[in-house]
């Protein structure tokens, strides 16, 4: 990097924390910094979803699977993500909204007390910040990689800046910085990207390249699957992504709560899935054609990227393209930061506070602001610690611990909304949670020699047979929970205020 460089990435980051400033004049309450006080358009909301939901990972861990593998990179990860999203969509968007519009929750998890039970909804908070934590510290370790590969500063260097700029913006901000962030982040990603892929076909000889490439790389690079990411593998996923990008991930939750009702959410996630389905498909073929133009250093070739963006793009270039990275990443740990605090603020801490349970709203933004930086301190604490023994390398705590622990959190949160599943009660959501949980230990630690897609699957799997078989075996439908799906399926019930000043004390059980 040069002189030039360095003022494309530092402009940026002024950028980032300009915007956050100037969220903080529409941030008035809880519910305008955790949902945007439900005025949040159906487009921006889209773009934001796709924006969370990806980070510098792929340009990383999933830039070393599309250097050794090919399109199997996008065929086994952003293809099932928008084929899981166009599903939850239908499923579980509008419901999501309603928890807003018509309950006047502030946090995706404030109606599981009333769906369910206070410690159903306390062991998926506390389970779901714990991983959010390790996530979100795996994202800040991916981009200080990165970073370090640039400029040579070191990985905990790294981690500090980008930690500490994400959170003036998000902290001040709140959802309305964020989407906004994400969106000024969005059309800087578009440019890096296109910058890129169109000095990678000039290299190889012209848009031609983009069939003819094919037959100069391994042949394994043309298959859909190959590797350790098989057909079986590629299903797996698609059942875990439709789960987590529908909602089970707290933050994509929050963007369909954000917008104006339950057709707007739905519209912001079928923008979210078409984004899916092309926009990684652009970023992905520098990577596939990675091994004709550098030779990756790493046995993972997570660093294969960065050298392909330091070998082909001039300065200013170069500059706008690691601005890219940062966008991802800062994308996805600000929403992250934004969801873990409202379930802190709303969920956790009024369940152990009496004083809590009073919060004035400006007490509780207050509370809301601190949380978040206390969310953020403790996963840059975790990513120094991320290529770990106990973590292995980023990609692991991605695919492995991501993939396999939001699938209990999310079945009780998600299938909870549907009436199809109203006998499903406490007991159902806790047992299927407690065994999700244990088959995750048990494939990953307990038994060896374990294949990676039943690693990712078995989790989401029992959590989802023990929810439904309990729920058939022993049914808890009681009148008041039947109310509460009655508000969130019930398309005519009739609606609340646009805009609910929402206490921070939680809706009684």
């Amino acid at each position: 990097m040069n002189s030039l460089d360095w003022a494309v990435l530092i402009g940026y980051f002024g950028v980032m924390v300009a915007i956050g400033v100037w969220s903080h004049r529409r941030v008035d309450d809880v519910s305008d910094f955790f949902t945007a006080g439900g005025r949040m358009p159906w487009w921006l909301s889209g773009i934001s979803h796709h924006m969370s939901g990806y980070s510098a990972v792929m340009f990383t861990g999933y830039a070393g699977i599309a250097y050794q593998y090919g399109v199997t990179s996008y065929v086994t990860w952003s293809f099932p993500i928008a084929v899981g999203i166009a599903i939850g969509a239908q499923l579980f968007a509008g419901r999501l909204n309603r928890l807003r519009s018509r309950l006047g929750v502030a946090s995706p998890l404030e109606y599981l007390k009333s769906r369910y039970n206070l410690p159903t909804q306390q062991a998926l908070a506390w389970s779901g910040v714990l991983l959010k934590i390790v996530d979100v510290g795996a994202k800040w370790a991916a981009i200080a990689t990165l970073l370090s590969v640039f400029t040579g500063l070191s990985l905990h260097q790294g981690i500090l800046i980008t930690g500490v700029i994400t959170g003036v913006y998000c902290t001040v901000g709140g959802l309305w910085a964020d989407a906004l962030t994400e969106l000024g982040q969005f059309v800087i990603q578009l440019l890096a990207g296109v910058a890129m892929l169109v000095t990678v076909l000039g290299k190889l000889g012209g848009v031609s390249a983009l069939w003819t490439v094919w037959d100069e790389l391994p042949d394994t690079h043309a298959r859909p699957t190959v590797g350790p990411y098989t057909l079986t593998f590629l299903l797996a996923y698609l059942f875990i992504k439709t789960f987590e990008y529908s909602g089970g991930m707290w933050n994509q939750a929050q963007r369909f709560m954000a917008t104006r009702s339950a057709r707007q959410a739905r519209r912001s996630a079928r923008l979210s899935a078409a984004l899916w389905f092309v926009w990684p498909a652009v970023l992905f073929f520098p990577m596939w054609t990675a091994p004709l133009l550098v030779t990756a250093h790493k046995p993972d070739a997570s660093d294969a990227y960065a050298l392909l963006t330091e070998r082909l793009l001039p300065h200013g270039l170069l500059g706008l393209v690691i601005v890219g990275f940062f966008s991802h990443t800062m994308a996805m740990c600000s929403s992250d930061a934004n969801a873990i605090s409202a379930v802190f603020t709303r969920d956790i801490a009024p369940a152990l506070s009496a004083r809590a349970r009073g919060w004035s709203h400006r007490a509780g933004l207050l509370a809301a602001r601190l949380s978040t930086v206390a969310f953020l301190g403790l996963s840059m604490a975790i990513a120094t610690q991320v290529n770990s023994p106990t973590f292995k390398d980023i990609i692991t705590v991605v695919i492995k611990w991501v993939a396999g622990l939001v699938g209990p959190i999310s079945i009780p949160f998600l299938l909870g909304l549907l009436r199809l599943f109203r006998r499903s009660g406490p007991t159902a959501a806790l047992v299927s949670w407690a065994a999700g949980l244990f088959a995750f230990w048990l494939t990953n630690y307990g038994l060896d020699d374990v294949q990676l897609q039943l690693q990712i699957a078995a989790p989401v799997a029992t959590s989802l047979l023990l929810f439904v078989l309990i729920g058939f075996l022993r049914p808890e439908d009681t009148p008041e929970r039947d109310a509460v799906l009655a508000r969130i399926n019930d398309p005519d019930a009739r609606r609340p205020p646009l805009r609910p000043r929402v206490p921070c004390q939680p809706p009684r059980g």
